[in-house]
């Protein structure tokens, strides 16, 4: 049984180093950065030409940003990324500058670069003077691309840029150099699922499609399912082990319906059960002191809580007689005859006239007085015995004839003190005290069974109806897409459907998707299913291999002339990139004959205009 215990690693992500030196350039080009700008997690690092390029990206950290509440307090201000640690105690805190994979908030986005160029050591003053190979989503929407190439270009002044998507970077590490592969992509990640087809090295954005579920929900259903079946364990089942209970406990199912089947049998389930351990305390429920110390200590709780009365009654006392005595100065200058400054003190006081502050000078000498007599009391009870005055014990600001109408709960609780004296049974009762052991086993309470929920969770990319979304699944997409081509097509596209992104990374992934193909092609066909070698780093390398490969071509960067002439919206295509629809204007020709004919009022004239247009 204690086979299939697991314990909750809970990592706590470590502060990245800054580089003291950025790599030396090649030639006349500098040393290009790239950037996996993923919802996720965002990876960046040096593309170094020469035989080596050099380990896998120098930084990795979640795309997430904390304010903290700095500012004129001198606290510390936003952080980013590896730098917050733990996320949990911050959760609430985190902002992302993405809606789902499109990056929509840029001052987050900054915040994200600043963190890369800062930790990669970025040494150009006043500028980062390096091309940048930089991700985006697919079919990204002109605005956001707009946005970011002005913040590139605008407040980082960089020489030039290249887009292109992170699946399509990845298809490109894997498949043979100077190929014009074609097939079919499917790209899971942490927000969104997207069917690409590639028709000879080109992505068809026509026929693209997403599914809006992604490594995100999958968490979010299985801290749901969980909770619903441990709600004593609502705080402990966060969303950091829901992520950790995916990545490393998790599958999917090649027959769903078939595996659920299995998981009723009690012998599969014992087998295959996974207890998820969550931390507690050791500490025996039932407490080993005696009698005779528990009364001791309830005795010197009673003596603090005298005490912290008697201090909090003299630092009462000495607050009225502070006022009292400005009250008093205030009526000398009355007296005096000073009535001017009479009449400014009654203003701060918040006083209409003397009668008013002659009432409050009364008013606060009975209530100091009353005070020093109940100091004088306090002393006075502390030489007494202590279980003689706890019915004169008093709460903060309260009096001893009111306390003992109504108790206090220490008071409450301090009549156990007496059950020695009363009870008959008090010398048997002492004798087990010392071995009282917890009811049931601490361990055991504190273990979460995950059985059904370790394919429940990832099923959702297949069967989104799991948790309510009226969306197609994977297989029912690639089947839409692939009926959007001739036969002849079709083959070529199943002959190479390429599995990339976090959210394929379950075992199991690749057999479900061979298996979903058997069922939607024809009999006797062949088609092929290939996993990229490394799900989430292959995005970066495969836009490394690119940067190295066309650094001197200029037909694939966006320079800055062309920015300033184009607009910040302008892409230029290539093997991994999206497709640039440049926006289209209406005519401002066609406005200016509809206003000439308004105007005119003349049906030839009206014609003209039209001819014109």
């Amino acid at each position: 049984m204690e086979a299939n215990v697991f314990r909750f690693r809970d990592a706590r992500a470590a502060p990245d180093p800054v580089l003291d030196a950025e790599p030396v350039a090649f030639g006349s080009q500098p040393v290009p950065l790239v950037l996996d700008n993923g919802s996720f997690q965002a990876r960046a690092g040096w593309a170094c030409p020469g035989p080596d390029p050099g380990p896998e990206p120098r930084l990795q950290f979640r795309a997430v940003c904390a304010r903290g509440r700095g500012g004129a307090r001198g606290g510390p201000g936003p952080q980013v990324g590896n730098a917050l640690g733990s996320l949990e105690p911050l959760r609430w805190m985190l902002r992302s500058p993405f809606d789902r994979n499109v990056p929509v908030n840029l001052e987050l986005q900054e915040l994200l670069l600043d963190y890369s160029f800062q930790h990669l050591g970025v040494s150009s003053q006043g500028c980062v003077d390096h091309p940048i190979v930089l991700t985006e989503a697919v079919c990204n929407p002109l605005y956001s691309r707009q946005m970011m190439s002005e913040l590139l270009f605008e407040c980082y002044r960089i020489p030039k840029v290249a887009y292109g998507i992170d699946s399509l970077f990845s298809f490109y590490h894997n498949m043979p150099k100077n190929a014009l592969s074609s097939g079919l992509i499917i790209s899971s990640g942490y927000q969104c699922t997207h069917i690409l087809p590639i028709l000879e090295g080109r992505l068809d954005a026509k026929n693209c499609k997403r599914i809006n579920l992604g490594g995100s929900q999958a968490a979010g259903y299985l801290q749901r399912l969980l909770q619903l079946k441990y709600p004593g364990h609502l705080a402990a089942i966060t969303l950091s082990r829901m992520e950790e209970i995916l990545q490393e406990h998790s599958y999917i199912a090649e027959d769903y319906g078939a595996e659920l089947q299995k998981w009723r049998c009690p012998d599969y389930y014992e087998n295959n059960v996974h207890k998820m351990q969550l931390p507690f305390s050791s500490k025996l429920l039932g407490s080993t002191l005696t009698a005779e110390e528990k009364q001791e200590r309830r005795q010197q709780q009673l003596r603090r809580l005298q005490e912290l009365n008697a201090r909090r009654r003299e630092e009462k006392l000495q607050l009225d007689q502070e006022r009292l005595e400005r009250l008093l100065y205030v009526q000398e200058l009355l007296e005096d005859g000073q009535m001017d400054q009479f009449h400014k003190a009654l203003i701060e006081l918040n006083m209409d006239s003397p009668e008013e502050l002659q009432s409050y000078i009364q008013k606060l000498t009975l209530a100091v007085e009353q005070a020093k007599q109940k100091i004088l009391q306090a002393e006075a009870s502390l030489e007494v015995d202590v279980v003689d005055s706890k019915p004169e014990v008093t709460g903060p600001g309260e009096t001893p004839d009111l306390e003992q109408l109504e108790p206090s709960l220490e008071d409450v609780e301090s009549i156990n003190d007496f059950e020695p004296l009363f009870s008959e049974e008090a010398p048997e009762v002492e004798k087990p005290v010392t071995t009282v052991q917890p009811v049931f086993n601490l361990a055991a309470y504190h273990q979460l069974f995950v059985g059904t929920e370790r394919i429940r969770a990832p099923e959702i990319i297949f069967q989104p109806s799991l948790i309510g979304e009226e969306q197609a699944g994977i297989a029912e997409t690639l089947h839409y897409v692939l009926d959007r081509y001739p036969k002849a097509v079709q083959d070529t596209l199943v002959q190479n459907v390429f599995l990339t992104g976090g959210n394929v990374m379950y075992p199991g992934m690749k057999a479900r998707m061979e298996k979903e193909l058997l069922e939607m092609r024809p009999f006797q066909s062949s088609f092929q299913v290939q996993l990229a070698s490394n799900p989430v780093l292959d995005a970066w390398y495969g836009a490394r291999d690119w940067a190295l490969d066309h650094l001197e071509d200029g037909g694939a960067w966006v320079t800055r002339k062309d920015y300033e002439e184009k607009g910040g919206e302008y892409l230029k295509e290539h093997c991994a990139s999206n497709t640039y629809v440049p926006i289209r204007l209406p005519k401002q020709a066609s406005r200016a004959s509809e206003t000439q004919t308004s105007g005119r009022g003349s049906g030839a004239t009206g014609s003209g205009a039209g001819e014109q247009a």
